[in-house]
Order: C-alpha cells, then sequence, then structure tokens
C-alpha cells in the first residue's frame, strides 16, 4: 500500500496530477500556490483575486510566464484554455467552481459571504472544497457539510491552521481512550478587543499583513472562530462566554486547565479555550485518565504525575499544510475537520463602539465589532447575531459598546449566505 508521497509520485508519473483552483491569493493563498508548485501529483491551473495582477505576479512566482496565463469570466473559455496548457486569472472568484477540468477549490479569501458562494458552488459542481476560510464554516459549516456528503465529495477546513492542528490531537487522545479535559491554543498576541485597523495599521504593513486581518487576530475574533469550529467539530463547548483565556506558561496548561475542585480554572470538563503566554504557535489538549496501568505508563514517559496530562503540538503550518487536506480529500475521501452533529458553539457579535441606528456594520477585523464565543443553545435563545452574518447588516436600534448584538436589531442583507443560514438553522433546530 502507498503511503502519500508514493501516491503522488504515482499520479506525476501518470500525468493524472490533481488539479486546482484557488480563490484569493493574499499571504495564505500565495503559500498554498507556493507549496503546491513543489509538490508532485498536484498543481494549481486556476486562480481568482480581486487583485488581477497579483494573481498574475503568484503565477510568475512558481515560473509561469504571462504570456501563458489567459484572464477571463467565462467558465467555457477558463476550461479551453487549460484544455491548451495555459492557466487561468480570474477576479470573480465564483468563478473557478465552474471551470469543468479542476478537481479540488481552495477558499482563502477570509470573507463569510465569498466564502458561502465557492463552497456551496464547488459542491453544487461535484468538487472538493479545501476551506481556509473558517469565518464561512463557523457560519454554515453544518449545513455545507451535509450537502458535501450528498454530493459524494468533500467538505473540509484545511490542516494547518489550529483547528486542524487541534484536531489532530484530540482525535489521538479519543482514540486511546483518554478524557478530554480541555482543547486550546496559545493566542499569539495580546488581546484588545477596542482594536481597529487604523491602530494596527503600521504594524500590520511592517508585517506584510493586510490590517483589518491582523485586527481580527488582535480584538480575538479569529480565536474565538478558531475555538468555535473546533467545537463544532468535537463537541467541546466555551466553559464560559468569551472563553477564560488565561495568561500562563506551557509548563502551567494541563494545571490551569483543570476543574475547580483540582485547582484548576473550569467548572466542567469538555472544553475549547486559549491562553495567552509563550505558548503560541502551539496548540494542546489536556487529557486525564483514571486507568492505573496508564497513570504509571505516562509518569515513566515523562508526562507528569497528573490528573491531568498535556499534549502540545508547538506549531502550525498554515498554507503548508493545505494540500494535505487536498490529498487527503482525493486519496481517502475524508475531510480534516468539519462540523459533526448539532451546533454545539457559536461565534456571537459585540459592538467594538456605539452604534447608531441606521448604521451598516462593517464586518470582522474592522472598526464596529468583535467576537465571543457561546454555547450554541444560549446563542439560539438569546437571539444572538452570528459574526459571520454581520457585514453589511443595517441597525434598527442604537447599540452601545461591549453590548452584543441580537438578529432583532439588524436587518441583514439578502445573500446566499443568510439564505444558507436560515437552512441549516431549520434543518439542525
Amino acid at each position: 500500500m502507498l503511503n502519500l508521497p508514493e501516491k503522488l509520485a504515482e499520479l506525476e508519473e501518470k500525468g493524472d496530477i490533481i488539479k486546482i483552483g484557488i480563490v484569493g491569493v493574499g499571504q495564505m493563498g500565495a503559500g498554498v500556490a507556493t507549496v503546491i508548485n513543489q509538490m508532485k501529483g498536484m498543481e494549481v491551473l486556476a486562480i481568482a483575486d480581486i487583485h488581477r495582477e497579483r494573481a498574475l505576479m503568484i503565477f510568475e512566482e512558481i515560473g509561469v510566464s504571462r504570456k501563458n496565463v489567459f484572464f477571463s469570466d467565462e467558465p467555457d473559455a477558463c476550461t479551453k484554455a487549460l484544455e491548451k496548457g495555459m492557466r487561468v486569472v480570474t477576479d470573480k472568484a465564483k468563478l473557478i467552481p465552474y471551470i469543468q477540468d479542476l478537481d479540488v477549490v481552495v477558499e482563502a479569501t477570509g470573507i463569510p459571504q465569498v466564502g458561502a458562494e465557492v463552497a456551496f458552488t464547488s459542491i453544487m459542481q461535484q468538487k472538493h472544497i479545501v476551506m481556509m476560510n473558517v469565518e464561512t464554516d463557523v457560519t454554515i459549516g453544518h449545513i455545507l457539510t451535509r450537502f458535501a456528503h450528498n454530493a459524494g465529495v468533500v467538505y473540509t477546513v484545511g490542516a494547518g491552521d489550529e483547528p486542524g492542528a487541534i484536531k489532530e490531537l484530540y482525535d489521538f487522545a479519543r482514540s486511546v481512550g483518554f478524557t478530554v479535559v480541555a482543547a486550546g491554543k496559545g493566542k499569539n498576541n495580546p488581546l484588545d478587543t477596542k482594536a481597529t485597523p487604523d491602530t494596527l495599521r503600521e504594524t500590520a504593513l511592517k508585517k506584510g499583513m493586510n490590517p483589518r486581518l491582523l485586527c481580527e487576530f488582535v480584538d480575538g475574533s479569529k480565536t474565538m472562530i478558531e475555538m468555535c469550529a473546533v467545537a463544532n467539530a468535537t463537541g467541546l463547548v466555551p466553559d464560559v462566554r468569551g472563553m477564560h483565556g488565561p495568561k500562563c506558561e506551557l509548563s502551567d496548561l494541563s494545571s490551569v486547565f483543570a476543574v475547580k475542585e483540582k485547582g484548576g480554572i473550569l467548572t466542567q470538563e469538555g472544553v475549547v479555550d486559549y491562553a495567552l503566554g509563550r505558548i503560541a504557535p502551539g496548540v494542546f489538549v489536556v487529557v486525564t485518565t483514571k486507568n492505573k496501568r496508564l497513570i504509571q505508563d505516562l509518569e515513566y514517559m515523562s508526562m507528569g504525575k497528573g490528573p491531568n496530562y498535556l499534549l502540545y503540538r508547538p506549531y502550525h503550518l498554515t498554507s503548508i499544510e493545505i494540500p494535505l487536506s487536498i490529498a487527503r480529500a482525493i486519496f481517502y475521501q475524508e475531510p480534516t475537520i468539519v462540523p459533526s452533529g448539532t451546533p454545539v458553539a457559536e461565534v456571537i457579535t459585540v459592538a467594538k463602539q456605539k452604534l447608531p441606528a441606521g448604521h451598516q456594520i462593517d464586518g470582522i477585523g474592522g472598526f464596529d465589532i468583535y467576537g465571543s464565543i457561546e454555547r450554541a443553545s444560549v446563542a439560539s435563545k438569546e437571539n444572538l447575531l452570528p459574526l459571520g452574518l454581520a457585514e453589511a447588516a443595517v441597525l434598527k436600534t442604537n447599540v452601545q459598546r461591549d453590548n452584543y448584538i441580537t438578529l432583532e436589531q439588524v436587518e441583514l442583507r439578502e445573500s446566499i449566505l443568510v439564505n444558507l443560514r436560515k437552512l441549516q438553522n431549520e434543518h439542525f433546530s
């Protein structure tokens, strides 16, 4: 039985490569294209980006001459160009799933509305879809997973980001019979829920980042989104609204993330959370067991005296690991991480500043809002606005800073994202 490198090499030798389209080639999408270019058995044939020049530059970076890149917004024309050995660039995201020859679409925009269109259309066009867009997944991932299953294709959040890396540790822990106390990540910058693209602009430009993307990290929204994805894939829940997010060192994780009667901060086992300190870019799962033999073995293997034990992965490689999800979808028809069962967590919307009635919300990573995590049952009972639906929603009432926004307080913009969310609510209610 061939392992993954051998399987990819075999495809290369046969000339039967995995054909990939990427939507969005910012920092993450560009990284995916770069690593795929040095692999066997798969190739990026089409790129969609709102900046045509950026897409052309990515193809140039991976050795494709501009004269061999075809630009069009017509799927049939793009398919014919690929048949002639050319590559394709478009500034229309939803075009990529309609290109006939592609096997897999990678969605890397981080924009919920775009992610919804691309993912849904890819599934309807019988293409596997690998999401780097966790923002879309926590909004409508359950219904997309169901559609993909019915269509016989794979919908998955990609390997390499924290949710996928955590799921690897979680699967190991559950497979060998450990009880999972907590699963989480290190947050790699101080939490500042008042951060805006303007306050972070200078830092973002120095790092070569989009200020809105950095703002999504700093204001905590990204952490809430990522841990919500983990929750919905595993059934673990936030212990409290917004999670605890304690400051601690790596050596303290197993004692801090313990139930209160064992000296920790948790009211229950089986939660998602995050930690501030020198833990990022790592991810962790804290486990426990009552098996005396296992306890002896764990102590012998320098895992400590318990009662909790730390499983820790010190890295996640984002775009570099995405091809593993692509290969897994093609060879094994398996996802890396997807929502399972009914939703157990929700990312809810909090006002970052005082917002007046009639104001149109600017969205994730902007000036108006940030995200927090809550149990899905509580969010539903309180009719709280899912963060992924907030962009372009118009407020019906004034909202004070740090107040949670409800669905009753907004007029949602009609879109495929909103419609799929309504369908998800009906299906999983």
